[in-house]
């Protein structure tokens, strides 16, 4: 029995080193990057990221553990935008280091609870599983702080290419807006559609959105944001654009 001891704590041992290495070694995807693919399981079956998402727009949303408060909370607030982001051509992947059992038993609870006085919502997105933390390191989200491998709360946008456009991270202990990753993604698609287009602080959908410098025929407009072409100027290095 002490021998069986002995060996069980070395193994333990060993996966804490090993987890620890990873890690150190973890490494963030820059923005611009190829996003890293996987293949996994999921609450939807087996998928092969990015290739069984298209040529959509693609969210991974990384999450700590299944069944604790701010995480469930998350999921849920994700779930009734679920159809925001489909009209928004983009997919959403849930990722956390639990097991797919673990995942499933937490959707179907999920599922039963009226949230906020809404009703039930049925998770239409896949919840992977990664419990041996290759796709929480190749997307350097691996908690430094734990040594039991959780994933931090990030959140990484990737565009149809399957180019890495932004992402962020939140510590455990506070939950994500999700209205803001809403707001992220649609400024990234503005400027997707138009590179053109730079957008400002606490940028909405339908606000005038910035160039970099306007051509000679539009400064003539410039002051003006009643202009025709829509152009106008709060200082030189300022401007802005209206929109329909």
């Amino acid at each position: 029995m002490k021998k069986m001891m002995i060996i069980a704590g070395i193994i333990l041992l060993s996966l804490n080193i090993s987890l620890a290495q990873t890690q150190v070694n973890q490494r963030i995807p820059l923005i611009g990057s190829e996003a890293p693919s996987f293949k996994a399981n999921s609450t939807n079956g087996q998928i092969s990221f990015p290739q069984d998402f298209g040529n959509n727009w693609k969210i991974v949303f990384a999450h700590p553990r299944d069944f604790t408060p701010v995480c469930s909370s998350e999921i849920l607030e994700l779930a009734y935008k679920q159809d925001v982001f489909k009209a928004l051509d983009t997919e959403l992947i849930v990722v956390s280091t639990d097991r797919l059992q673990s995942h499933k038993g937490w959707k179907a609870a999920l599922e039963e609870i009226s949230f906020k006085g809404r009703k039930n919502v049925k998770i239409h997105f896949p919840l992977v599983e990664d419990p041996t933390y290759t796709i929480a390191n190749s997307f350097g989200m691996l908690d430094s702080r734990t040594n039991i491998g959780q994933s931090i709360r990030g959140v990484f946008f990737i565009d149809p290419e399957n180019k890495i456009r932004a992402f962020y991270f939140y510590p455990n202990e506070v939950g994500r807006n999700i209205d803001e990753i809403e707001r992220t993604l649609v400024a990234l698609q503005t400027n997707y559609n138009d590179n053109r287009v730079i957008l400002p602080a606490n940028w909405q959908l339908g606000d005038a959105v910035m160039v970099p410098y306007l051509k000679p025929n539009e400064k003539d407009a410039s002051g003006n944001p009643d202009s025709a072409q829509g152009f106008y100027s709060v200082n030189w290095f300022m401007n802005y654009k209206q929109v329909e």
